[in-house]
């Protein structure tokens, strides 16, 4: 009999180790490691749980079940496998720094207690070290990894155990407070895979086909909506491919096609920062590009608290910082809007915004997070270059000419004219204060800002001296 144990692959179709744990008897087990709970926040906690309680009731309806422990995997695992007389232990791999690091001792522990063990890359198509230079090393440009995992061919979807292989075994689930979490304040979508397979369903259908455009209107339902379910592995990304491939079979023109594929180049994004952070666990903390002197990154706890609070008094950046406080979620344009607006109008560390999305959101992962605020803050890979530095105004009036968006989650501005609100900076403290008297001034002038930006990073790269 074998243990598979769950991580980030919260299902039991399409689950790369689990199938191959399935040729014999399988016990599915999960351990809520109190390591990794210390960088979790509420909103993921919540959402954990609710896949977990998913998780178990597909068990249950295939007449197996799952076990669930609390405390470090590399005690508890061997003590499950000794328990259950378990000859091995099976996973799929996870590849942040953390993960890597508790794997290592989980193996060693195994080892000392000669249980076997077998590990599978099941969270992304190619693994990372897969796809590289014609020198071996790992991409640092998206284009070229991009292009060449497009024109990589797939695996295929696994199928679910069958019950036979299943072995029974149940326990209980902890609530949020026994894990010492209170309950999040913001709306959450739904978890498990039933949930997940709908919001693709629904995306495949229709919005898929229109993903080139709409996906930048944050106002629209132009995305698959599929982040926290990929997070968490609700859903096997190969059978997430493999209706995107259907979708393509159907597509009615060269438009929808285009669509499509790009949507299929934000995977292989995804798959770009993981190989990223596999091979630079230290990008967690440290600029993946190095200058040759510091940045010299402003200290305000009151510019980040309005910030963090949606109360700069830029529409676009507060209504995507409150629809994060509401939703524990942010549509993918207004992500890279507000950490623009930190990083070069406030010119606050981006390590400051990575650390708050990182206790908000329900979707984070380490991977894609850091990978796009390094690319905001122009210290990553493939990054946005320093002097090209968003305008929030102009993207707001770009990308929510109506401020439908805005007026959804800064309703101070609900009866403002959107020519108001895009010209916001514009208008006289008089003119703002008769046409939306709670909303706040802003808090720092955008072309001011952007040539102080400009000028921090070149005294970084050291042109100053020149």
């Amino acid at each position: 009999m074998r243990l598979h144990w769950h991580r980030r692959d919260l299902r039991v179709a399409d689950n790369r180790a689990l199938a191959a744990a399935a040729e014999g008897e399988v016990l599915p087990v999960f351990v809520f490691d109190p390591t990794v709970l210390d960088h979790a926040g509420p909103a993921r906690v919540a959402f954990l749980l609710d896949s977990l309680d998913a998780l178990r009731e597909d068990y249950r309806d295939r007449g197996g079940g799952l076990v669930v422990a609390h405390g470090d995997p590399a005690e508890e695992l061997p003590r499950l496998a000794d328990e259950h007389g378990a000859e091995a232990v099976f996973w799929n791999h996870d590849y942040t720094g953390l993960a890597r690091e508790r794997d290592r001792r989980v193996e060693s522990a195994l080892d000392d207690a000669d249980i076997d063990h077998e590990t599978f890359h099941d969270a992304v198509h190619h693994e990372p070290g897969a796809i590289t230079t014609n020198d071996g090393d790992p991409y640092a440009v998206f284009s070229y990894f991009g292009k060449k995992w497009l024109d990589r061919e797939k695996e295929s979807s696994y199928p679910p155990p069958n019950g036979d292989a299943l072995r029974a075994g149940d326990d209980d689930l902890p609530t949020s407070d026994d894990l010492g979490f209170d309950e999040p304040d913001a709306t959450l979508p739904e978890a498990g895979t039933e949930a997940a397979r709908d919001r693709l369903d629904s995306f495949c259908e229709a919005a898929i086909g229109e993903y080139e455009t709409e996906r930048e209107y944050p106002a629209r339902a132009g995305t698959s909506r599929l982040s926290q379910d990929l997070k968490y592995g609700t859903i096997g990304i190969r059978e997430v491919s493999e209706r995107v491939a259907e979708a393509a079979d159907r597509a009615d023109g060269d438009d929808v096609r285009e669509s499509i594929e790009t949507y299929r180049e934000e995977l292989a994004w995804r798959e770009f920062y993981t190989q990223v952070l596999r091979y630079n666990p230290e990008v967690v903390t440290e600029n993946y590009s190095s200058y040759e002197n510091p940045i010299e990154w402003r200290e305000s706890d009151d510019d980040l608290d309005a910030w963090k609070d949606g109360e700069t008094g830029y529409p676009i950046v507060d209504a995507g910082m409150r629809q994060l406080h509401e939703e524990a979620y942010i549509h993918n344009r207004v992500r890279m809007i507000v950490a623009a607006f930190l990083t070069k109008d406030l010119l606050l560390d981006w390590r400051a915004g990575y650390d708050h999305f990182r206790e908000l959101l329900v979707d984070h992962d380490t991977a894609n997070d850091n990978g796009g605020w390094q690319w905001a803050a122009s210290t990553g890979t493939d990054a946005q270059p320093y002097f090209r530095v968003f305008n929030p105004m102009t993207q707001g009036e770009r990308y929510d000419p109506d401020a439908e968006y805005i007026k959804t989650y800064v309703p101070e501005l609900d009866d403002v004219d959107p020519d108001d609100i895009h010209s916001w900076h514009e208008l006289s403290e008089d003119e703002r204060a008769d046409v939306a008297p709670d909303y706040p001034d802003p808090i720092c002038d955008h072309g001011e800002r952007r040539e102080e930006a400009i000028a921090m990073f070149e005294r970084a790269r050291g042109d100053e001296d020149d």
